[in-house]
């Protein structure tokens, strides 16, 4: 059997690894908190001319719980919204392990994002099918499972499509993109559906779920997110290209090392 990503973390940051102690406090002290903005563009095969310079702003993985705060996410929304993003996505894992107790203080948090084009959001591995799309419902986010909308930019077409993490079969994604619009993003809280998005031609991903490996560790990189084809940033795999943000909180052990927090403003331009 693999080595799991739980287990990695566990054993480098709470295992006594004496080379790490010092850091491991310092990420558990203040690396976690210390929130960056990352502005990108993003080049976008086939994209509309009038959808060149669309601001997208993205925050996922709050993993709101007894370790991370309110005051965590609410620096994320703020910094977020001083941006003015035309459109917000928010990527999944609003709650940790499913904890109902935190979904309506969550959404609550979240509760001042707002922008020209709408916000919209999926559910991650965290979140249950049920309260927290209602609780995000409730204050204005549009939740998008295994489903598809369409908002017009400029008298353009945008298709978002919307997946839960185990939705994760071609065929199925598949059949939410059929007669899509030529500019089209599916969001999705596990980088893996690169593979699935490439496949079909869609031009764009925006994913989470790495927390950016969490724990970068000198000389070994983000061990525990090995898996997955794309950690943090951009990446592509043929004419798909994809942006996988490091999330704003923190999962099995409260710490951030060489790694930190993350809301992100995407610029699209074609490539």
């Amino acid at each position: 059997m693999g080595v799991t990503r739980r287990t990695l973390l566990k054993t480098f940051v709470a295992g006594g690894v004496g080379a790490i102690a010092a850091p491991g406090a310092y990420g558990f002290l203040y690396s976690r908190h210390e929130l960056e903005l990352t502005r990108a563009t993003m080049p976008v095969s086939d994209l509309p001319a009038a959808l060149a310079g669309l601001r997208i702003g993205l925050i996922t993985d709050l993993h709101r719980s007894r370790t991370v705060s309110r005051d965590d996410v609410t620096r994320a929304v703020e910094t977020l919204m001083r941006e003015r993003p035309d459109l917000i996505v928010l990527g999944g894992d609003y709650v940790t392990w499913g904890d109902r107790s935190f979904v309506g203080p969550s959404a609550d948090a979240l509760a001042p994002l707002a922008a020209p084009h709408g916000v919209f959001a999926i559910l991650g591995n965290h979140d249950d099918d049920h309260d927290m799309p209602a609780a995000l419902g409730r204050k204005g986010v549009q939740v998008l499972k295994d489903a598809r909308t369409r908002v017009r930019i400029r008298n353009e077409p945008l298709d978002l499509v919307g997946i839960r993490f185990w939705t994760k079969r071609q065929s199925d994604i598949a059949a939410l993109v059929r007669d899509r619009s030529p500019a089209t993003i599916l969001i999705a809280h596990d980088p893996r559906r690169l593979v699935e998005a490439a496949a079909l031609n869609i031009p764009l991903v925006l994913s989470g779920h790495t927390h950016g490996g969490q724990v970068v560790l000198p000389g070994l990189g983000p061990v525990a997110a090995r898996k997955f084809p794309v950690i943090a940033g951009i990446g592509q795999r043929d004419r798909t290209r994809i942006f996988v943000s490091r999330g704003v909180g923190t999962i099995y052990v409260p710490v951030r090392l060489n790694c930190p927090p993350e809301a992100a403003v995407l610029t699209l331009q074609p490539a």
